[in-house]
Protein backbone atom coordinates (compact mmCIF):
# COMPACT_ATOMS: atom_id res chain seq x y z
CA UNK A 1 0.00 0.00 0.00
CA UNK A 2 2.57 2.19 0.92
CA UNK A 3 4.40 1.63 -2.89
CA UNK A 4 1.37 2.50 -4.50
CA UNK A 5 1.48 5.81 -2.70
CA UNK A 6 4.25 6.36 -3.32
CA UNK A 7 3.97 6.10 -7.19
CA UNK A 8 0.77 8.03 -7.29
CA UNK A 9 2.24 11.43 -5.27
CA UNK A 10 5.34 11.36 -7.72
CA UNK A 11 3.63 10.09 -10.98
CA UNK A 12 0.35 9.83 -11.66
CA UNK A 13 -0.81 12.62 -9.49
CA UNK A 14 2.00 14.77 -11.56
CA UNK A 15 0.99 13.47 -14.77
CA UNK A 16 -2.69 14.40 -13.78
CA UNK A 17 -2.17 18.28 -12.42
CA UNK A 18 -0.16 19.11 -15.84
CA UNK A 19 -2.85 17.89 -18.49
CA UNK A 20 -5.61 18.87 -15.96
CA UNK A 21 -4.05 22.38 -15.53
CA UNK A 22 -3.13 22.27 -19.19
CA UNK A 23 -6.29 21.61 -20.31
CA UNK A 24 -8.05 24.37 -18.54
CA UNK A 25 -5.35 27.43 -18.54
CA UNK A 26 -7.22 29.21 -21.52
CA UNK A 27 -10.19 29.56 -19.37
CA UNK A 28 -8.32 30.53 -16.59
CA UNK A 29 -6.76 33.30 -18.72
CA UNK A 30 -9.65 34.42 -19.97
CA UNK A 31 -11.02 35.14 -16.68
CA UNK A 32 -7.79 37.22 -15.40
CA UNK A 33 -8.32 38.98 -18.54
CA UNK A 34 -11.84 40.12 -17.79
CA UNK A 35 -11.25 40.89 -13.58
CA UNK A 36 -8.10 42.83 -14.66
CA UNK A 37 -9.87 45.89 -15.29
CA UNK A 38 -11.51 45.90 -11.89
CA UNK A 39 -8.92 45.14 -10.00
CA UNK A 40 -6.72 47.58 -11.20
CA UNK A 41 -9.15 50.72 -11.30
CA UNK A 42 -10.17 50.21 -7.63
CA UNK A 43 -6.65 51.43 -6.61
CA UNK A 44 -4.43 51.75 -9.75
CA UNK A 45 -2.51 48.48 -8.02
CA UNK A 46 -1.00 45.91 -9.26
CA UNK A 47 -3.26 42.82 -10.59
CA UNK A 48 -1.29 39.91 -8.94
CA UNK A 49 -0.22 39.33 -5.42
CA UNK A 50 3.05 37.10 -5.18
CA UNK A 51 3.38 35.79 -1.74
CA UNK A 52 6.53 33.14 -0.69
CA UNK A 53 5.46 30.19 0.55
CA UNK A 54 6.56 26.67 1.96
CA UNK A 55 6.66 24.15 -0.70
CA UNK A 56 7.43 20.84 -0.82
CA UNK A 57 10.21 19.54 1.12
CA UNK A 58 10.66 23.23 2.63
CA UNK A 59 11.42 24.60 -0.13
CA UNK A 60 9.98 28.31 -0.59
CA UNK A 61 8.35 29.45 -4.04
CA UNK A 62 6.42 32.04 -5.56
CA UNK A 63 2.47 31.80 -5.61
CA UNK A 64 0.80 33.56 -7.32
CA UNK A 65 -2.72 35.30 -6.59
CA UNK A 66 -5.02 37.79 -7.89
CA UNK A 67 -4.96 40.77 -5.49
CA UNK A 68 -7.53 40.97 -3.26
CA UNK A 69 -6.43 43.74 -1.06
CA UNK A 70 -5.81 47.15 -0.62
CA UNK A 71 -1.68 48.13 -1.79
CA UNK A 72 0.22 47.88 1.32
CA UNK A 73 -2.26 45.92 3.45
CA UNK A 74 -1.28 45.04 7.02
CA UNK A 75 -0.21 41.44 7.80
CA UNK A 76 -2.98 40.04 10.23
CA UNK A 77 -2.77 37.32 12.06
CA UNK A 78 -4.63 35.20 14.43
CA UNK A 79 -3.18 34.42 18.19
CA UNK A 80 -2.12 31.04 17.00
CA UNK A 81 -0.02 32.67 14.23
CA UNK A 82 -2.48 31.87 11.15
CA UNK A 83 -3.49 34.45 8.49
CA UNK A 84 -6.63 36.49 9.59
CA UNK A 85 -9.12 35.62 6.45
CA UNK A 86 -12.69 37.34 6.90
CA UNK A 87 -14.87 38.49 3.86
CA UNK A 88 -15.55 41.80 6.53
CA UNK A 89 -11.99 42.18 6.74
CA UNK A 90 -11.30 45.98 5.59
CA UNK A 91 -8.09 45.69 3.75
CA UNK A 92 -10.49 43.28 0.98
CA UNK A 93 -11.47 45.75 -1.49
CA UNK A 94 -14.74 45.57 -3.63
CA UNK A 95 -13.71 43.53 -6.25
CA UNK A 96 -11.22 41.29 -3.30
CA UNK A 97 -14.13 40.40 -1.68
CA UNK A 98 -15.84 39.05 -4.76
CA UNK A 99 -12.85 36.81 -6.24
CA UNK A 100 -12.01 35.85 -2.18
CA UNK A 101 -15.90 34.42 -2.00
CA UNK A 102 -15.75 32.76 -5.51
CA UNK A 103 -12.29 31.41 -4.78
CA UNK A 104 -11.41 33.17 -8.25
CA UNK A 105 -8.23 35.05 -6.81
CA UNK A 106 -6.57 31.14 -6.47
CA UNK A 107 -7.17 30.34 -10.57
CA UNK A 108 -3.05 32.07 -11.34
CA UNK A 109 -1.62 29.26 -8.77
CA UNK A 110 -2.64 26.80 -11.89
CA UNK A 111 0.35 28.51 -13.11
CA UNK A 112 2.20 26.65 -10.30
CA UNK A 113 0.82 23.56 -11.32
CA UNK A 114 2.46 23.97 -14.42
CA UNK A 115 5.53 24.71 -13.62
CA UNK A 116 5.44 22.33 -11.01
CA UNK A 117 5.39 23.79 -7.23
CA UNK A 118 1.99 23.19 -6.89
CA UNK A 119 -0.64 20.34 -7.02
CA UNK A 120 -4.42 20.73 -7.67
CA UNK A 121 -4.82 18.79 -4.29
CA UNK A 122 -3.02 19.27 -1.53
CA UNK A 123 -2.33 21.35 2.15
CA UNK A 124 -2.17 25.07 1.23
CA UNK A 125 0.78 26.27 1.96
CA UNK A 126 1.65 28.59 4.82
CA UNK A 127 4.10 31.70 5.08
CA UNK A 128 7.89 31.25 5.00
CA UNK A 129 7.86 31.87 9.10
CA UNK A 130 5.58 28.62 10.01
CA UNK A 131 8.23 26.09 9.33
CA UNK A 132 10.06 26.62 12.05
CA UNK A 133 6.68 25.85 14.16
CA UNK A 134 6.08 22.40 12.34
CA UNK A 135 7.30 19.31 14.62
CA UNK A 136 9.68 16.71 13.18
CA UNK A 137 5.77 14.64 13.40
CA UNK A 138 4.30 17.45 11.56
CA UNK A 139 6.81 18.12 8.44
CA UNK A 140 5.93 14.89 6.83
CA UNK A 141 3.20 16.39 5.35
CA UNK A 142 6.00 18.65 3.61
CA UNK A 143 6.85 15.78 1.49
CA UNK A 144 3.18 16.18 -0.70
CA UNK A 145 3.33 19.08 -2.97
CA UNK A 146 0.79 22.22 -1.47
CA UNK A 147 -2.73 22.55 -3.34
CA UNK A 148 -4.78 24.90 -4.51
CA UNK A 149 -7.64 23.13 -2.83
CA UNK A 150 -7.06 20.56 0.14
CA UNK A 151 -8.61 18.37 2.47
CA UNK A 152 -9.22 21.91 5.33
CA UNK A 153 -10.38 24.23 2.02
CA UNK A 154 -13.12 21.38 0.97
CA UNK A 155 -14.52 20.67 4.73
CA UNK A 156 -13.46 23.62 7.01
CA UNK A 157 -12.44 26.24 4.62
CA UNK A 158 -11.79 29.16 7.45
CA UNK A 159 -12.73 27.55 10.20
CA UNK A 160 -10.32 25.50 11.36
CA UNK A 161 -7.48 27.10 13.80
CA UNK A 162 -3.38 26.72 12.80
CA UNK A 163 -3.36 23.62 14.77
CA UNK A 164 -6.38 21.60 13.39
CA UNK A 165 -5.10 22.59 9.84
CA UNK A 166 -1.80 21.18 10.50
CA UNK A 167 -3.32 18.10 11.90
CA UNK A 168 -5.47 17.38 8.83
CA UNK A 169 -2.41 18.02 6.62
CA UNK A 170 -0.81 15.28 7.84
CA UNK A 171 -3.51 12.94 7.74
CA UNK A 172 -3.64 13.94 4.39
CA UNK A 173 -0.03 13.22 3.35
CA UNK A 174 -0.53 9.56 5.42
CA UNK A 175 -3.47 8.41 3.26
CA UNK A 176 -2.81 10.16 -0.01
CA UNK A 177 -4.76 8.30 -2.67
CA UNK A 178 -6.78 9.16 -6.14
CA UNK A 179 -10.09 8.01 -3.88
CA UNK A 180 -9.10 10.65 -1.16
CA UNK A 181 -7.85 13.66 -4.11
CA UNK A 182 -11.36 12.73 -6.30
CA UNK A 183 -13.44 13.21 -2.64
CA UNK A 184 -11.93 16.71 -1.89
CA UNK A 185 -11.79 18.03 -5.31
CA UNK A 186 -15.60 17.13 -5.83
CA UNK A 187 -16.33 18.29 -2.05
CA UNK A 188 -14.21 21.73 -3.37
CA UNK A 189 -16.78 22.43 -6.04
CA UNK A 190 -19.88 22.32 -3.94
CA UNK A 191 -18.14 24.05 -0.82
CA UNK A 192 -17.90 27.34 -3.78
CA UNK A 193 -20.81 26.99 -5.59
CA UNK A 194 -22.93 26.40 -2.38
CA UNK A 195 -20.76 29.16 -0.24
CA UNK A 196 -20.33 26.75 2.70
CA UNK A 197 -17.49 28.89 4.11
CA UNK A 198 -17.90 27.51 7.43
CA UNK A 199 -19.07 23.85 7.03
CA UNK A 200 -17.37 21.33 8.78
CA UNK A 201 -17.65 17.50 8.42
CA UNK A 202 -15.73 14.77 9.41
CA UNK A 203 -14.08 13.29 5.96
CA UNK A 204 -13.98 9.18 5.39
CA UNK A 205 -12.46 7.29 3.17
Amino acid sequence: MRIIQIIYRVYVKRIFDFLFALIILPFVCLIIIIVTPFIYFTDKGPIFYNAIRIGQFGKPFKMFKLRTMVVNAADIRLEDGSTFNSLDDARLTKIGKILRKTSIDELPQIINVLIGDMSLIGPRPDPLDWLEKYTIEQREFLKVKPGISGYNQAYFRNSADGATKLKNDLYYAQNISFKFDAKILFKTIFTILLRENLYIEELRK
